[in-house]
Formats: structure tokens, C-alpha cells, sequence
């Protein structure tokens, strides 16, 4: 009988030793990867590409390679000339067209607002829960194409019965719908590129149309997982986040050409819900395991990862060679684009989980809730030192877009027109 119980004894003391190898094995894994400028690192900055005519904004994050970073002479403190009420929730930013802003509200609104005034040109209900941007282009004199999610509730689970979502083109000037598409629950800002349009969807497809006739060029099940974020463009190919973990490069076709990975976890898993920003040769992007991760861009290898102790749900903003983007610790990064190095932080007083945008040499972002405020706050950072230039009591998520001598402030349900204080 002692023969048989020494070997159980071995075997277990064995199997413990392997289990605590593989959980010391994993943490490892998790932790931070540090990056090197000498690997698929381009310092040179790309030139800016203006904007249409008539678009100072045309879609979200500035720019197809959504690095969110515009060069106007524009600084805090501010006044406000106007403010839009909403009615609800104003999540994602306006994209900025022709004298107007156009944005949606989570309960399905969708408007179009003059840029000088606040008010309001044309509404309509979609009857939708919506969570994107518009992007705008210059088909028909003017289109603004925005997605749309199921309808209310707006947390019903993909795959039930009757759950769908739209792709709509609507006339700038009048509101009038050029055409709509059946697509899966969407809360992907569309990505414009040329007279093609792009958006994923919560059936972890993305679609191809042609912009000018809503004609479905192509479309492709991409992810075995929702797609929630927008895509990227850059250099020719298109890149996507998505809820399974992994980050996709694609051809102009659908072709997938690489997928990168987020990094093993002993426990929990990595979801991508922040739309990637292509800068230096490189795929910046936030994930729901507490990370920002830069990927290259040709090869899709994971080339550096940056602990913030929160989810990022954010979208990072790139200036200057560095990555900007909060996290639900309530802090904020700048970190070095090459290594992923911390350049500074900036503690917030609360989560953060919108996406920053840098305007001029000026980085914003807002909080979810603080203390002693309703809704939450919005800041103005220097972006080259991290030093508190500005705050202003409303924001919630993405919180600022502009035009030359204006900035539009988004608050919890307000949109302000702002100008500097003289």
C-alpha cells in the first residue's frame, strides 16, 4: 500500500509544480512588452492630407488612419457662444461638414446642427440605438453615411430574433436618404476611402459599398466576434479590432493578410473595442485587458504592450511620437510610440474611457463621473509635458472636435460652441 501512496504523492507534487510553472509562465506573459525603435519603426511623420473642401471634420478621428490629431492655431481657455441639447447621451463626436455638425444621440437621433449657431438644420429618428460617428463625403453635394444599431434595447444580446442594424446615406443639405442597408448591429464609425465605404458589425462581418449607390462591393466574416470598433486605413490596407481578441489586417479585396493577438492571460480573456490608429509603420490600439498594444503594421507582430491598470476602451490619439490614450484607472498616457515607455501621466478624477484628440499642441479628453458633478469633466493637457492647461465641468466620452477659431465641446447630453476667450 506505501508503494502506490508514494507514487500519488510524487505525481501530485509533480502536477502542482507544473500547474505553478504554467501560472508563473502566464503572469509573465502578461506583463508588459517593451518595444524597440530599430524594428518596423518609421519616425518620419506623415504628412498631413487636408481635408475636402468644405470638411474641416470628416470623420472620426480626423483622419482614414484615425490618429486623431489636427494642426490648428487653437488653445483653452474658452467661452461658450452656444450650446445644442441633445435631448440624450451624445457618445461619439460630431464629424464637422458644409457649416454643420452631425452626430447622433444614443437614442437614435441623428442631427444636423449649424456650425455657428447651435441650431439645429434636420433631425431624424431612427427609432435606433446608435454609437458611431458619420463620416462625410462629397457624392450628391454633400452625403453623411452613419450606422445604427439594433433597436432598444440597446444591450440586446447579438443573434437574438429581429436583431439587426442600418447603414444610412443622407443628403447634407435636406436630410433626404440617397440609400440604407440591412447590416448586423453596428456601432462601427464608417471609414470613407475614395467612393468606397467601409463598417464592421456585430456579426464580426465587414462590408464594402459603394458610396454612391449603397451597392454591397463586398462582405466578409472577419472575426469570431463582434466587431465594435471603426477601421483604419493606411498605406492600402484597412485594420479592425475585434471582440475576440485579435486585430485584423485587410486588403482593399477582404483579404485577411495577418491577424495579431493580444497577449495570453492567466485568467479573463482581451477584447478589442478601440478602433485602431496607424502611425510610424505601426497599429496602435486599447484593449479591455488593461493594455495599449502597437503592432506592425506589415507584419502584424505584437511588437510592444503597456499595462494602465484599467480597460481601455478608448482610441488612442498618435502626436509627435507619442500614443495618448486614458484608461478606466482614471489615468492618462503619453507614451513613447517606439518603446511604449511612459512619456508622462496625468491623474484624472475619474474613469476614462472616451477617446482623446490632440488639436494644435493640446490633448483633450473627459471622464465618465467625478465628484461632485453630474456627469463627468473634461481636460486640456499640454500634450508635449502632460501640464493641466484647462478643465470644464461637462464631458463624458470623446470630448472635442474643431474648426479654425472654434472648438465643440461634447457633454454628457449638451453640445457647446466654443471660442477662445479674448
Amino acid at each position: 500500500m506505501r508503494r502506490p501512496l508514494i507514487v500519488l504523492v510524487a505525481l501530485a507534487v509533480l502536477g502542482g509544480g507544473a500547474v505553478a510553472a504554467y501560472v508563473v509562465y502566464r503572469l509573465n506573459q502578461s506583463g508588459n512588452e517593451r518595444g524597440s525603435t530599430t524594428v518596423e519603426y518609421v519616425t518620419t511623420e506623415a504628412r498631413e492630407t487636408p481635408p475636402p473642401p468644405g470638411v474641416p471634420w470628416p470623420t472620426y478621428g480626423f483622419s482614414a488612419d484615425r490618429t486623431r490629431s489636427v494642426q490648428l492655431a487653437l488653445a483653452p481657455p474658452y467661452r461658450v457662444a452656444w450650446r445644442y441639447q441633445a435631448g440624450s447621451l451624445v457618445e461619439f463626436p460630431p464629424s464637422i461638414g458644409y457649416d454643420r455638425l452631425f452626430f447622433s444621440t444614443n437614442r437614435g437621433t441623428f442631427a444636423a446642427v449649424s456650425e455657428k449657431t447651435g441650431k439645429y438644420a434636420w433631425r431624424y429618428s431612427s427609432h435606433r440605438c446608435v454609437a458611431a460617428s458619420p463620416a462625410i463625403g462629397p457624392h450628391a453635394h454633400g452625403t453623411v453615411y452613419e450606422t445604427f444599431l439594433n433597436r432598444p434595447p440597446c444591450n440586446a444580446q447579438n443573434g437574438g430574433h429581429g436583431v439587426d442594424g442600418e447603414v444610412i446615406a443622407f443628403s447634407v443639405g435636406h436630410g433626404k436618404i440617397h440609400w440604407s442597408h440591412v447590416i448586423g448591429p453596428s456601432e462601427s464609425s464608417p471609414l470613407l476611402v475614395g467612393n468606397r465605404l467601409y463598417v464592421g458589425d456585430w456579426n464580426g462581418d465587414v462590408w464594402e459599398f459603394d458610396s454612391n449607390d449603397g451597392r454591397v462591393v463586398w462582405r466578409r466574416r472577419v472575426a469570431h466576434g463582434p466587431i465594435k470598433g471603426a477601421l483604419a486605413y493606411a498605406g492600402g490596407r484597412l485594420f479592425i479590432g475585434a471582440y475576440d481578441g485579435h486585430v485584423y489586417c485587410l486588403s482593399r479585396s477582404g483579404k485577411v493578410l495577418w491577424r495579431g493577438s493580444a497577449q495570453p492571460r492567466l485568467f479573463g480573456g482581451s477584447q478589442f473595442y478601440s478602433t485602431p490608429a496607424i502611425a510610424y509603420g505601426r497599429v496602435y490600439i486599447g484593449s479591455t485587458d488593461g493594455k495599449v498594444y502597437a503592432f506592425g503594421a506589415a507584419s502584424g507582430h505584437r511588437l510592444w504592450s503597456h499595462s494602465t491598470g484599467g480597460y481601455v476602451y478608448a482610441s488612442p490619439a498618435i502626436w509627435r511620437q507619442r500614443v495618448l490614450v486614458g484608461s478606466y484607472s482614471g489615468t492618462f498616457y503619453a507614451l513613447d510610440a517606439g518603446t511604449g515607455e511612459p512619456r508622462w501621466t496625468f491623474r484624472a478624477g475619474g474613469p476614462i474611457s472616451g477617446s482623446s484628440v490632440v488639436i494644435g499642441h493640446v490633448v483633450y479628453f473627459a471622464t465618465l463621473e467625478e465628484k461632485h458633478l453630474k456627469n463627468g469633466r473634461t481636460y486640456a493637457l499640454d500634450a508635449r509635458t502632460g501640464k493641466l492647461l484647462w478643465t470644464f465641468p461637462d464631458g463624458k466620452y470623446t470630448p472635442a472636435v474643431a474648426v479654425r477659431g472654434r472648438l465643440f465641446l461634447i457633454g454628457y447630453g449638451v453640445v457647446y460652441g466654443m471660442v477662445p476667450k479674448r
